[in-house]
């Protein structure tokens, strides 16, 4: 017996008989009760209050349940009926069923990761009263920490306030690194998020005193994993980049930091600072940027007068930071400062920012492409229905109402949308790991919670019952319509139902968005292989590189160079080593630096133009990495031995701030407080090379030896070309770091590795593009092929008739192509319409093509013509195998 007989069995008459007698019994008694607590006798009372109620309330509720269980009966028997339907046609219903999933799915998973990046609150106290602050600007909220604590003495007006800063633990006592990720956090943050912890205890705001103990709290994941579990983490000492910490707590692990997408494992004060970093002055560093600040209102205190406060505290905050070694032009610049707070329920993501315009195309594609589900299963009905119509009109016959008929046919739409949600809601799980593994890196993986939750669960279900009523409705009116009369007939042809063409519609608006989708799919898989395919000014291949952190050695400046020297040169006579170097950052790291520069006689329009990024590099940094040297020389180790101050500039460089005159021996400076730094002399200028990211034009740049420029950086990369596998090389620098020093530690990676890792989101747009594209392709064929059959089918006698008069099987042939071919092409004309305007969303997603690009729209128009009529190839076919006789006896 199937669910739906038991379910009906429940609702038979006889049951609900039974059921509403031991309901009317149990009413009875509450009256008679009343009477005799009135002084009747019992015997006498329940005879009262059987002819005072139990009459009324038996026609009453029985009437009105007796209804309920006609409709429940209806409703169950529709379904039954469907289900057979259903599975006596296991083509139709596997096509449907698997169009819809698709469509269904794609959705459910996109949204699943639109409500885990931007919709879902953070799972803190009261999230929606957090307030971000930041510099006037939403995007401009990364603080000093001199500026946090001018602006937390200053926080009376607020419940609370607390900042925090991204940071990167190695857990590793010398050799290859371990990293964790975690934060610092101020002494009021988890008590402002009312995060509570599980084991042990967390900061508090009495804890917050500069110079404070380094301590660490864990995550429960971190725990388990590392630390034998959260009863015995508490007491444990981890060593945070070299520096031994006592663990106090472990954090609830409902909550895993502030920003959406990084998943924390070790919260450490910000007033240890100091301790932690290589930089003794970090905490007192006016010009180093690296903290958020969120607020708490008081209760009552609206967002127009927070930033009111806000504005009045501003000028005193900027005042009493201002860095002592910025110009004159710098310092007036940053006394204007402003402070503001915008909302901030769920946090700050870069995820979120970096993938906002891109989930937002991607909601509109899997949209599109939902439509386009529903406009193929809308055709396979409406061709399905042809064959249904003896039965509509027999059923009509014998008395079936037309709204009868109708729900039948919607209850059969929806038992197919809903089947198809449920696989959809299996295929979005599987997507949701999918879009993971493009959003994660090497470096730095992506953690976001993609469970099926109440949103997104209430989403499914939406749109699977919009979408069973949006294809089912238009095929159900017109089956509810036909003629019983004509339908009777042998053959049951019904040559006025479908001349309006209403199927020629919906394939019609269904290549046209089937069109948008292969265009926006050819745009962005025309970009990603721009990217792949550009030349950035080096060569991204056979490139091994070996981060170098020389903090827990203690060695820096002059010492650091000294030795770091030492370990390139013992690398350069590792075997099938080709050239190695060193440098402060590599291209497409991440990194970055930049600096105003003072040249004698160039007077830039906007102080802008005399700003240049550049780098520390050794001798053979350029030939290890493929730049070609286009005038004068080489960094040489002399340069980096002597310390000397010298620069290589990039040809923008040299061209931009020096024109048509050569730069060699041209000096520049950069801004050292009201001072200026040493004449860097100019020695040579390369090729043009990427700096941090390969959509951006490589800026002007200039190359130092390393160990000048003033960054006293303990981290140093080492770029090592080999013929030989780098598995062996790494074996090789490992033996080689140790002997040099064993607290040195290393973290590898391979140049084209780091090049790949910052294509991650044009790689997730091209996949998903290029899938959703062929998808759309494969939707538009089916619903092309219903509609093509429909007609031949409903033209059966008239095809019959032609080829009994003479016409030929070519001649038919070519016909019901050509029919297809004038659907296929109107749609193609809108098509390219709605993709020029659609696809302009896509702009700022693009490299090295326009969102207008003549050649993918063009390519697409034809690709969906061939489609098309592969589409059509096959109903022409059958219509030139009709038997004239049969058609002419059925007509």
């Amino acid at each position: 017996m199937s669910w739906i007989d038991r379910v009906t069995n429940l609702l038979r008459p006889e049951r609900l008989s039974r059921d509403l007698d031991v309901e009317i019994d149990t009413h009875l008694g509450e009256r008679t009760d009343d009477l005799v607590a009135a002084g009747m006798s019992p015997l006498a009372a329940r005879a009262e209050a059987r002819r005072r109620f139990g009459n009324r309330g038996r026609k009453k509720e029985s009437a009105h349940d007796v209804d309920t269980l006609a409709w429940l009966e209806s409703v169950a028997a529709d379904l039954r009926y469907a289900v057979r339907t259903l599975r006596n046609s296991p083509g139709f219903t596997a096509v449907a069923v698997l169009s819809l999933a698709l469509g269904v799915g794609a959705n459910t998973a996109i949204f699943s990761l639109v409500d885990a990046i931007t919709l879902r609150s953070l799972p803190v106290s009261h999230p929606e009263q957090l307030l971000q602050l930041d510099q006037g600007k939403p995007n401009n909220n990364v603080f000093t920490n001199p500026l946090w604590e001018a602006v937390r003495d200053r926080s009376a007006g607020f419940t609370s306030a607390f900042a925090y800063g991204d940071e990167q633990f190695n857990l590793a006592n010398g050799g290859a690194v371990d990293f964790a990720q975690g934060l610092m956090v101020s002494g009021g943050f988890f008590d402002a998020l009312g995060v509570r912890p599980i084991a042990g205890r967390l900061t508090h705001a009495s804890d917050d005193v500069r110079g404070c103990t380094p301590m660490a709290m864990v995550s429960a994941g971190f725990a388990e994993r590392r630390l034998g579990g959260t009863a015995g983490a508490v007491g444990r000492t981890v060593a945070l980049d070299g520096h031994p910490v006592e663990v106090i707590g472990v954090v609830d692990p409902r909550f895993s930091g502030l920003d959406v997408g990084r998943r924390v494992d070790i919260y450490a004060p910000l007033c240890a600072y100091g301790a932690l970093s290589s930089d003794p002055g970090m905490l007192d560093g006016r010009s180093t940027w690296y903290l958020n600040i969120m607020l708490r209102p008081n209760a009552g205190m609206a967002l127009p007068a927070v930033n009111a406060q806000l504005a009045q505290l501003a000028p005193i905050v900027y005042r009493t930071t201002v860095p002592g070694d910025w110009a004159a032009t710098g310092r007036h610049s940053y006394l204007q400062g402003k402070l503001s707070a915008t909302p901030s329920p769920a946090g700050v993501s870069d995820l979120r920012d970096n993938y906002r315009a891109a989930l937002t195309v991607l909601m509109i594609v899997v949209g599109a492409l939902l439509l386009i589900a529903c406009a193929n299963i809308a055709n396979l009905l409406l061709a399905r229905a042809t064959a249904r119509q003896r039965e509509m009109a027999i059923r009509l016959a014998i008395g079936a109402a037309r709204r009868r008929l109708v729900r039948q046919l919607l209850t059969e739409s929806l038992l197919l949308a809903g089947t198809g949600a449920v696989i959809g809601v299996i295929f979005a799980r599987w997507a949701s790991r999918l879009l993971m593994g493009f959003l994660s890196t090497q470096d730095q993986p992506v953690a976001v919670d993609l469970s099926i939750n109440a949103r997104v669960l209430g989403f499914t279900i939406a749109i699977a019952t919009v979408t069973g009523v949006l294809f089912g409705l238009l095929p159900a009116w017109r089956a509810a319509r036909t003629d019983p009369q004509s339908a009777m007939k042998a053959g049951g042809a019904v040559r006025g139902a479908m001349r309006r063409g209403l199927g020629r519609v919906l394939v019609t608006g269904q290549v046209a968005l089937s069109l948008a989708l292969v265009v926006s799919a050819g745009l962005l898989l025309g970009s990603f292989e721009r990217l792949v395919t550009l030349d950035p000014g080096f060569q991204r291949d056979g490139i091994l590189l070996t981060v170098l952190d020389f903090t827990p050695t203690g060695l820096k400046d002059h010492a650091l160079v000294t030795v770091s020297a030492q370990l390139l040169q013992q690398v350069r006579q590792l075997p099938g080593v080709s050239s190695a170097s060193l440098s402060w950052t590599t291209p497409i790291a991440r990194g970055g630096w930049n600096d105003f520069v003072r040249i004698p006689g160039y007077r830039p329009v906007d102080m802008r133009d005399s700003l240049a990024n550049f780098n520390q590099v050794s001798d053979g940094y350029f030939h290890t990495l493929g730049t070609p040297l286009l005038a004068g020389r080489d960094i040489s180790g002399d340069d980096v031995a002597g310390n000397r101050s010298v620069v290589v500039i990039n040809r923008t460089m040299a061209m931009k701030m020096f024109g048509s005159a050569s730069p060699l021996g041209r000096t520049f400076t950069t801004p050292a407080g009201d001072s200026a730094s040493p004449p860097r002399d100019v020695i040579g200028v390369v090729g043009d090379a990427k700096y941090s990211r390969l959509t951006q034009p490589a800026p002007p740049t200039g190359y130092f030896p390393v160990g000048i420029g003033g960054l006293g950086n303990s981290t140093l990369t080492l770029e090592v070309r080999s013929t030989r596998p780098f598995a062996g090389m790494i074996r090789d620098i490992t033996r080689l770091a140790a002997s040099t020093s064993p607290a040195i530690t290393l973290r590898f990676t391979t140049l084209a590795q780091q090049v790949s890792d910052s294509l991650t989101r044009p790689r997730l747009l091209a996949a998903l593009g290029g899938f959703f594209g062929l998808l759309a392709l494969l939707l538009a064929m089916i619903g092309l092929y219903g509609t093509m059959a429909y007609h031949v089918t409903r033209r059966r006698s008239e095809i019959g008739l032609r080829m009994a008069l003479g016409a030929g099987r070519l001649r038919v042939m070519r016909t019901v192509v050509g029919e297809a071919n004038r659907i296929v092409l109107i749609g193609v004309v809108l098509g390219i319409a709605l993709a020029l305007m659609g696809t302009r969303v896509l702009a700022s997603l693009l490299y090295g093509v326009t969102a207008t690009d003549t050649g993918t729209v063009l390519g697409s128009a034809v690709l969906l013509l061939i489609t098309g009529a592969i589409a059509a190839a096959i109903p022409a076919w059958r219509a030139t195998r009709v038997d004239p006789v049969q058609a002419l006896r059925e007509g």
